[in-house]
Order: C-alpha cells, then structure tokens, then sequence
C-alpha cells in the first residue's frame, strides 16, 4: 500500500495570497494544484482576512493536507506593511489549527536556498526550479508567481522533513548522558 501526505504550501499576502498542494507517495512528489486568491477587490483589511480563511479552510476540505508549510513574514522597514502580512499569515494558520493541521514556517531565504542553492533566487529562479523538478507541464505554470511560491513552501517542507535524522537528539545533559553512558567517566 502506497504511503501518501499532503503538504498545503502558504505565500502569505494582503493583496495576493499564493497557495500550492504537495502531494508525496512513498516519498515523491508531485504537484497536486497551485493558485492564488485575489484580494485587490476588497477594500477592508479585516474582509480580506476572512477571505484568507475561508478560502484556507476550503483548500483543506478539499486536499486534505496533513501538514502545512508557510512562508514567515520577511522584515522590512514598513512596519504596517509587516503588520498586514503578519496578520495575514495569521488567518492562513488560524485555519490549519481549527482542523488540528500541524504548521511548519519557512524564511524565505530558506525556501530559495532548499529550491535553488541561493537563498537571494529570484521568483521566476524558483519557479523554474519547480517546474523542473516536479515536470510540471508549461500550460499548468500561472502568470502569477505567488502561486509557485506558495508550491515552493510546501516543497521547501517536503525537503526538510524528509532527510534523514543526524545522529541523536538530546533534550539535555542528563538526557545525553543517559543514552551515552559508555562515554561517561567515572
């Protein structure tokens, strides 16, 4: 029986949200779907909040996520800028949560890195990436760049959760000293 998860990928925006679905059978990927959700047309902050959620709350009824990769909020100098972003970024995680989605938050420079090796890529690098690594055909690629990066969050996640465990985890001194008994002195 082939193993799936689902991994819902977040470019979070007060104007443009991007949005792409990951779907992995035993551990490849592929692209689900990808879009953006317009919220030019809507004048009030607070309509387009809600608009983040219920559209989050219908790309999880419909795709199932297990997880949830998002892009965190870069830090500019427009602090209300930043403040919208964040409080965008906030309804999209406030959607996962209310269906007990397990979130993971990626810088962007993180996302570039894991995709292109150059955590200063550009969009369309990015896209690029994607589109080669997960053979997405030229006709499914949107205009719109939002969408590959919400794709390139989720695949950013599927990379880093996916790789191997270095050696041990410790919780602390003792918790190490437990477990390596044979490297303790007496």
């Amino acid at each position: 029986m082939p193993r799936e998860r689902i991994i819902l990928g977040i470019d979070p925006g007060t104007i443009v949200m991007g949005y792409g679905v990951l779907r992995v059978i035993d551990n490849k990927p592929q692209m689900a779907t990808m879009g953006v959700l317009a919220l030019n047309k809507f004048e009030d902050h607070y309509l387009r909040l809600r608009r983040i959620f219920e559209r989050m709350i219908a790309l999880i009824e419909e795709y199932l996520p297990d997880e949830l990769a998002i892009e965190a909020p870069f830090f500019g100098k427009n602090v209300q800028s930043m403040l919208k972003l964040g409080r965008a970024q906030g309804a999209a995680i406030t959607a996962a949560l209310s269906r007990d989605i397990p979130i993971f938050e990626y810088a962007p420079l993180k996302i570039k890195m894991a995709l292109t090796g150059n955590g200063k890529a550009s969009k369309e690098q990015v896209a690029g990436m994607l589109q080669h690594i997960l053979h997405i055909p030229e006709e499914n690629m949107l205009p719109q760049l939002d969408a590959t990066d919400g794709l390139a969050a989720a695949y950013c996640h599927y990379l880093q959760s996916s790789r191997p465990k270095r050696g041990k985890a410790y919780s602390g001194w003792k918790d190490f000293i437990a477990k390596n008994p044979e490297k303790v002195k007496a």
